[in-house]
């Protein structure tokens, strides 16, 4: 819960502000670098709510979602704080790159040590001066590089409240997972600090329908922690699929892909998912589904190498009841005109 003054960078947050601060980072090859934040501060007392994006460089979907999400007018209404970091990997980002200069993953880097690598310095100036400060977190990710993934919370569903956050958030699909040493979300929790992971699209890709439902989603999330009014109208609330369990499905074989199933798609226990083609011979060798369920995630480049994942597949048994879920969420995936609401103040209390 935030106090009367409010600190980030040695810069004061008055209540009823919005201001841009830019973080110190180490420098690259002498060259000045900085972290860039907005700190959203409501009139009101509240909870602080961080919510990141690109802490790997090339997941570019997240700073498209902040830039929409800062812009609308219901934040006029906002109790308590939000600190919105829309690049949290400033190099990865100019380089199109997942990883920072050292090859390091920054997502596996937390704590971090003023003393340590690139990546562990970078990672404790984020961690002291916006994860600590914060009471919950929504970090924003896609698919690594050639793969996509369908809209998808990740948490721990066994946790009550981010249960209930995940579900509020209305993506197609809640995922059970657990904690990786050195991951933003697994110091964070340890530190008190629950986390949101939002999964939706492909690296160095926008895919419109992943951001719409990331935005809605973070008001979602807001509406429910009692930070924005409510909607007063009654609405039928999206009930995502929640399953504890996924894994990667990989290739037997090297060649050209045929894909059979698409992202979103329900598969039948022994189903053929793909086909792997020798590109000069004939020889052809199927892709069987290990389990019944649903695909959330694949690769989106044609040449696969054995051992290459190339769908991941959550397991699902009911699947007709999967199958209408997943067609209710395409059909009803956020209008522009819905997006433009949030702006109108009519509708909420």
């Amino acid at each position: 819960m935030q106090n009367d003054t409010f600190v980030i960078g040695g810069v004061i947050v008055p209540k009823g502000t919005e201001i841009k601060i830019d973080l110190e980072l180490p420098k690259l090859y002498n060259t000045p670098t900085k972290l860039p934040i907005r700190v959203l501060r409501g009139k009101k007392d509240g909870p602080v709510v961080f919510i990141s994006a690109a802490i790997h460089g090339d997941e570019l979907n997240g700073i498209e979602i902040i830039r929409r999400f800062r812009k609308l007018n219901i934040l006029k209404k906002l109790k308590g704080t939000i600190i919105l970091v829309p690049v949290v990997n400033v190099y990865g980002v100019m380089n199109l790159s997942r990883y920072l200069p050292d090859r390091r993953d920054l997502n596996r880097s937390f704590p971090g040590s003023h003393k340590g690598s690139l990546a562990s310095r970078i990672a404790k100036i984020f961690f002291d001066e916006i994860v600590s400060k914060s009471d919950l977190g929504i970090d924003l990710h896609t698919a690594s590089i050639h793969k996509s993934n369908l809209p998808q919370v990740r948490t721990n569903i066994n946790d009550e409240f981010t249960f209930s956050l995940a579900k509020a958030f209305e993506a197609p699909v809640i995922l059970h997972s657990e904690l990786r040493d050195g991951s933003l979300r697994s110091v964070a929790q340890e530190n008190g600090v629950p986390i949101l992971l939002y999964e939706a699209g492909e690296a160095l890709r926008f895919d419109e329908s992943c951001i719409r439902i990331g935005v809605k989603g973070i008001v979602n999330v807001l509406r429910e922690n009692n930070m924005l009014p409510k909607i007063v109208r009654k609405r039928v609330q999206k009930v995502p699929i929640i399953t504890k369990s996924s894994s990667w499905i990989r290739a037997t074989h090297g060649g050209m892909i045929r894909t059979i199933k698409a992202l979103g798609d329900t598969v039948k226990e022994n189903e053929t998912i793909a086909y792997i083609d020798e590109p000069l011979d004939d020889d052809s060798f199927e892709i069987i589904a290990p389990y019944a369920g649903i695909i959330i995630g694949k690769s989106e480049i044609p040449l696969i190498q054995e051992g290459d994942a190339i769908f991941h597949i959550a397991k699902f048994r009911n699947l007709e009841i999967a199958e209408t879920k997943i067609e209710y969420f395409n059909e009803n995936v956020m209008e522009q005109s819905e997006f433009y609401e949030l702006h109108n103040e009519e509708i909420i209390e």
